[in-house]
């Protein structure tokens, strides 16, 4: 049986959730709402456990959805603070792999509040580097 990109990304969520204990903490309600080959998107309702001590997204929450939204091992990480947003408002995370290679993925992830149910102001924006594991048995031959 075939599943979409959507309902196999949502599973990998739940079990990347279950076995790491920061996005348990700080992201266990993160919604995904659309997932294709390189994209994805979801949301996430700020709470108090998501914000600093002025009542604004902490930059650790921002820094921790930048590093969910591009997967696998991290080589470098950039986050941008542009905005801010506050307990109850809704976060709209959209992450887009650039480019993948052989052994390095580079990603973007956009942080955007979500205003009458659309996207809005950019809160905080991240590139990603990651180092893509290969096993010996997944290679290619090379030729």
């Amino acid at each position: 049986m075939n599943t979409t990109e959507l309902e196999h990304v949502r599973g990998v969520w739940e079990r990347t959730k279950n076995d790491s204990p920061i996005y348990r903490l700080l992201l266990p309600d993160v919604d995904i709402i659309s997932a294709t080959r390189g994209q994805m998107q979801a949301r996430l309702k700020l709470t108090a456990e998501h914000v600093n001590s002025r009542g604004t997204i902490h930059g650790a929450v921002s820094a921790a959805i930048i590093d969910w939204g591009g997967a696998c091992a991290s080589i470098d990480i950039h986050v941008s603070y542009l905005s801010t947003a506050t307990v109850g408002n809704t976060l709209d995370i959209s992450a887009v792999a650039d480019r993948v290679g052989k052994s390095m993925a580079f990603t973007t992830v956009k942080i955007s509040r979500v205003i009458d149910d659309q996207v809005g102001p950019l809160v905080s924006k991240g590139s990603h580097t990651k180092f893509l594991p290969v096993s010996k048995e997944n290679r290619e031959p090379k030729s």
